[in-house]
């Protein structure tokens, strides 16, 4: 059961991973013009990932120190998941083993 739990975040961790990384190339395609937010549809996309997003950046912002422009919340975001899988990963290695 324990094993189950700790995939299923797992799981969630790698899709909140990619929401991350297209939320991000698609704030860089938005400021270098590539595409514009006239287009309903790139509006709606981009407004449900900052939605999405927001909440985990936040906390990452007001510790961080400003760098102007420069956002790096979310490599920070990412460097977070990717231990926080690594410690699930190890998690359920250990879990396996046991029989739990």
């Amino acid at each position: 059961m324990l094993v189950l739990l700790l995939q299923i975040v797992d799981m969630l961790l790698g899709v909140f991973t990619w929401i991350v990384i297209i939320q991000g190339i698609m704030s860089w395609l938005v400021a270098f013009n590539v595409i514009n937010t006239y287009n309903d549809f790139v509006r709606q996309v981009l407004f449900a990932l900052q939605k999405i997003t927001e909440p985990v950046y936040r906390p990452v912002r007001r510790i961080m120190p400003d760098f102007g422009q420069l956002d790096l919340s979310p490599l920070v975001v990412l460097l977070l998941i990717y231990i926080a899988r690594m410690v699930i990963g190890y998690g359920i290695v250990q879990a396996a083993s046991a029989g739990v």
